[in-house]
């Protein structure tokens, strides 16, 4: 067995954007086009400002020594449904490829849990490529179970 990893979490800071930037970039599968060209910075920085400024969103890093190896985001919705239940969302979950396996997002998703359960949440959803079987695994290795069918649909820009 591969050792576990000695990691830390916090909320992650505008100078952790270029780390993050390169977790996401280096995401075969995901498919999101993230990309560490310079010129995309802005947009990334635009983001960065609005989950730093969103009440309901939370964005962590993980940190081992001093390098950030893993990442994930929530945001809880307050939802008519269920009495009003607050749910989270786990978003963006991410480990460096060379970090994976060493016991770190079994942490980090230990971490999420924990703020939701601080913050009130009653349930925790999260989605998964369906490309990825071992983090389907790995995730209802952790409790959770594959419930519902998600979908989505990419928007074009409004027309202006």
């Amino acid at each position: 067995m591969t050792a576990i990893i000695d990691v830390f979490f916090r909320q992650a800071t505008i100078e952790d954007l270029p780390a993050l930037i390169s977790l996401f970039a280096d995401d075969a599968i995901g498919g999101h086009g993230d990309t560490v060209d310079l010129s995309a910075r802005p947009l990334y920085e635009h983001a960065f400002a609005a989950i730093e400024a969103s009440p309901n969103d939370l964005l962590f890093v993980g940190v081992a020594g001093t390098e950030v190896v893993a990442t994930a985001q929530v945001t809880f919705i307050t939802s008519l449904t269920g009495r009003g239940r607050k749910r989270m969302v786990i978003e963006a979950v991410q480990a460096r490829a060379d970090m994976r396996g060493k016991g770190i997002g079994a942490k980090l998703i230990q971490h999420c849990l924990d703020i939701g359960r601080e913050h009130g949440a009653a349930i925790v959803q999260l989605t998964s490529n369906n490309k990825r079987p071992d983090a389907h695994r790995f995730y209802e290795r952790l409790g959770f179970e594959p419930t519902h069918r998600g979908f989505k649909l990419r928007l074009a820009p409004a027309a202006t």
